[in-house]
């Protein structure tokens, strides 16, 4: 950590990302992250193929930021386990002089990405603590990383849920939007709670009683986080109907609301 302290890693409760990093076939994982992870499984059968549609949105979502809409830094935040095709690997493939910043809350997952992050030449790949609760502290350490004078894209992939409705997960959004630019962007990825509604209501009772609380969202909810910017087209969609690509692996369902709007 940044202040000379190693914080303890938790292996009595799964881990949100080291249950992600499970479902895509990781290793850095504890007993506890792969029971929840299995429980998981057992409600929503679909889950490996959907957290790897969720990876396939990210990467095309990342391509068109660094690509045609020319943004040069990233905020991703709740990133997780490294692994493969990262924000800053699919960025710099694009643009090599991307900028990105990662902030996660679990000690594990900022010890592996610090041991594990190499970027291009021109570019930069940090990651820092955060927790999205405390927006201020967040934002606070990205204005020493990144420059906030321009467009930041701002990614919150599979995170939100993790927040509860009572600690108003609309404001701490609009929050971080204020804080960037215009021509900034917001990515966001979400499990829903109107598609295959039962089997994700079961999934999110069996993590929550393993873990963190887990709120799946409506697409109304989802379309919330949007509020005063430009939705790019397609607008909010499912998981696999944001400008899919011939590659990509299309399930029949997928049960997460996605997408992408700029700033004005």
């Amino acid at each position: 950590m940044e202040n000379g302290t190693r914080p303890r890693v938790d292996t009595s409760t799964a881990n949100p990302a080291r249950v992600y990093d499970y479902w895509l076939g990781g290793k850095d994982n504890f007993a506890v992250d792969r029971k929840a992870a299995h429980d998981a499984i057992a409600a929503n059968p679909g889950i490996i193929v959907e957290v790897r549609t969720n990876r396939a949105f990210l990467s095309r979502a990342v391509r068109h930021l660094a690509g045609p809409a020319g943004i040069r830094q990233f905020l991703d935040i709740g990133s997780g386990m490294p692994t493969a095709d990262n924000t800053h690997e699919v960025a710099q493939r694009v643009a090599p002089a991307s900028r990105v910043l990662y902030v996660d809350n679990d000690p594990m997952v900022l010890a592996h990405a610090r041991a594990r992050l190499t970027s291009s030449t021109e570019g930069t790949a940090a990651c820092i603590p955060g927790d999205l609760h405390d927006v201020a502290a967040i934002l606070e350490q990205a204005r020493a990383k990144l420059d906030f004078g321009q467009p930041v894209a701002v990614m919150m992939l599979m995170v939100l849920h993790q927040i509860s409705d009572q600690d108003q997960p609309h404001d701490l959004v609009a929050r971080l939007m204020d804080a960037v630019p215009s021509g900034s962007y917001l990515v966001i990825s979400h499990p829903a709670s109107d598609i295959s509604a039962q089997s994700m209501a079961d999934m999110a009772e069996l993590l929550t009683q393993s873990g963190p609380p887990m709120t799946p969202r409506s697409y109304t909810d989802v379309s919330r986080f949007f509020n005063g910017l430009d939705l790019l087209a397609p607008g909010v969609v499912a998981l696999s109907d944001w400008r899919p690509e011939a590659t990509d692996v299309r399930p029949a369902v997928a049960p997460g609301w996605c997408g992408v709007a700029r700033k004005p």
